[in-house]
């Protein structure tokens, strides 16, 4: 009893100390908003609200409202992770840039703490096991504007421009926690019917300083045979994402948009579908349907990877994602369904979110 009394908070750790090789702040490329979730996160080049704080700043010098709020709830796991997101924009410099401010959230609460579950006389006492969150939060804030100091947001063709600047925290309960900072840059470019972007994320690299509380772990440590954990540093290397949009008009009533990203990673091989050694290129594709630009239907491929089947066959696998959404005047609604056809609980995800809009008056 006393070896594995600390199972799960020693299982954060292992994840905790392993992420720092590889992978790290990885909540970070989960997306938000539920119509991007639709889109399996195709939307560096269409995207122009309030979150594009996170996909793309320059997307937020084409919103069509001067100020908008959003929230977004899901969960992962069978609901033993959740994931929430907040974020606000609104225009400044008389309507010609944009600042916004976003929080992300993803943790794992209510953890049983077993450290102190034997008294100092031996005897097992579960009164005294307490509860504690492996959570980690991230606060992004952006900055937007098109090129030409006379060009008003949402307005027409042209170039844009946004960055963010990023403070991440993450915490083990009373066991550890780090402190981050990170850089975004993002570029926006409409003509006609197309858009293209460019958006370059831990563009000077994202640096993780993490510290560990040893008086708390020293005990439960030493009985487990681990050593104590020492103060370090993670970093995550630099991603670029490259979008293509489309957006047409295919009858008086319904609007089409389809969008094209590629996802360049950095940080060596991954199982994507391109993959090499730094770089590895990962596509994703979405696509939208809107009746009058009031009920919208999405759809996306993403996460295509090469696996092994029971026959010993190499074959490629992808996420399936789809979304619905509504608009009546300055309310959104939007539903997606993440991993679409999976029947496990753990991989896939019900995301919703709204949108409120808010004009001059």
């Amino acid at each position: 009893m006393r070896k594995y009394r600390l199972l799960i908070p020693l299982l954060f750790f292992a994840v905790t100390i392993k992420a720092q090789r590889k992978y790290s702040n990885e909540f970070l490329n989960l997306g938000v908003g539920s119509s991007a979730f639709g889109l399996s996160g195709s939307v560096v080049a269409s995207v122009n609200d309030v979150t594009a704080g996170y996909w793309n700043p320059a997307g937020l010098a084409r919103m069509e409202t001067p100020r908008q709020v959003s929230f977004m709830h899901s969960e992962y796991f069978a609901g033993i992770a959740k994931y929430d997101y907040g974020s606000f924009a609104t225009s400044v410099q008389d309507n010609t840039a944009v600042v916004g401010a976003s929080v992300l959230r993803f943790g794992v609460d209510d953890i049983p703490d077993t450290s102190e579950l034997i008294d100092a006389d031996g005897n097992i006492n579960y009164d005294r096991v307490k509860k504690f969150s492996a959570a980690d939060y991230a606060f992004i804030f952006s900055y937007a504007r098109k090129k030409g100091k006379k060009n008003q947001i949402g307005e027409g063709d042209g170039l844009s421009y946004g960055a963010n600047v990023k403070v991440i925290h993450r915490l083990v309960g009373e066991y550890g926690k780090s402190w981050g900072f990170g850089l975004d840059a993002g570029i926006q470019y409409k003509k006609g019917k197309w858009a293209l972007a460019a958006v370059g994320r831990d563009i000077t690299s994202t640096f993780n300083s993490w510290s560990y509380n040893a008086d708390k772990l020293s005990t439960v440590f030493a009985q487990t045979g681990n050593d104590i954990p020492k103060s370090s540093t993670e970093i995550t290397n630099p991603r670029i994402v490259l979008g293509a949009a489309y957006t047409t008009a295919i009858s008086e009533k319904f609007n089409l948009m389809a969008e094209t990203n590629i996802n360049l990673t950095t940080d060596g091989q991954r199982n994507v579908l391109v993959s090499a050694n730094p770089v590895s290129a990962d596509p994703t594709l979405g696509l939208a349907v809107d009746y009058k630009k009031t009920i919208y239907l999405r759809g996306g491929v993403g996460n295509i990877q090469k696996s092994t089947d029971f026959t010993g066959k190499q074959i490629y696998t992808y996420q399936p994602n789809m979304g619905v959404g509504i608009k009546i005047k300055g309310f959104s609604l939007d539903y997606a369904l993440t991993n679409v056809g999976n029947t496990s609980d753990a991989l896939y995800s019900n995301v919703f979110s709204i949108r409120l809009d808010f004009d001059n008056r």
